[in-house]
Order: C-alpha cells, then sequence, then structure tokens
C-alpha cells in the first residue's frame, strides 16, 4: 500500500462491463521526502488508479498495487491494476534518524602514520 495525492481523473468513453460505476483517478505518489516536508505534493511518477470512494482533487488517499487492486471486484474480474483503498484524514510521520557513521576499527587515529608508529615502539 502507497500514499497518493489525487491530481485528477480520467474520464472513459467505453469501459469493460465489469468497470461500470468505477471512477478512474490521477494519483501522484507521495515520497518520503515530501511526506517530510508536509506540503502536498506527491514527488512519484503519476498512475491511473480504479475508485469508489470519491476522493477530491488534491487530497491524499492510500492505494494498493497488482492482483490485491482487484480484489473489490471479486469474484468478477476486472482489469485493474491500483486500486483507492481508502482516503487519508492525517499523516504522523516521522522520518527516522540519519544513520551514524561507525569508524572502522581498522582505520588509524587522526595525526598518527605508520612512521610514528614504527618511532615510538623503540
Amino acid at each position: 500500500m502507497r500514499l497518493g495525492v489525487v491530481r485528477g481523473n480520467v474520464v472513459l468513453s467505453m469501459a469493460v462491463p465489469g468497470l461500470n460505476g468505477t471512477r478512474f483517478l490521477i494519483v501522484e505518489p507521495v515520497t518520503s521526502l515530501a511526506l517530510a516536508a508536509q506540503d502536498g505534493t506527491g514527488g512519484g511518477k503519476q498512475l491511473v488508479v480504479a475508485d469508489h470512494l470519491a476522493p477530491a482533487e488534491g487530497q491524499m488517499i492510500a492505494f494498493v498495487e497488482g492482483r490485491e487492486a482487484a480484489n473489490p471486484y471479486w469474484p468478477g474480474r476486472a482489469p485493474v491494476d491500483a486500486y483507492s483503498s481508502l482516503l487519508v484524514d492525517t499523516v504522523d510521520y516521522h522520518p527516522p534518524p540519519p544513520a551514524v557513521k561507525k569508524r572502522d576499527p581498522m582505520s588509524r587515529p587522526a595525526g598518527i602514520h605508520a612512521g610514528d608508529r614504527d618511532s615510538r615502539a623503540r
């Protein structure tokens, strides 16, 4: 499941009978950078998502992709690759802290060179 922002809709002049009553949305997936910025942007490549929830343009939704996207049409069959599964009210995102770079145990301490070690050993 991924998050996305509704950017528009698609109008079909003809469709498979199993898709009657289905809306199609243009959705921009939300990246982790956009979630951290909390500016309402998506940042991902837009895709078409089947929908029965009727979100507004600019609203954030969650959508599923792949075989799970066709589950709402069961026991029938529907040729969909993405389906809007919920309307997002709020997002509480806390990005992970930056990774602390570990010191390599084989590296030399700052300011000590191979020649310095040899002179101290004597």
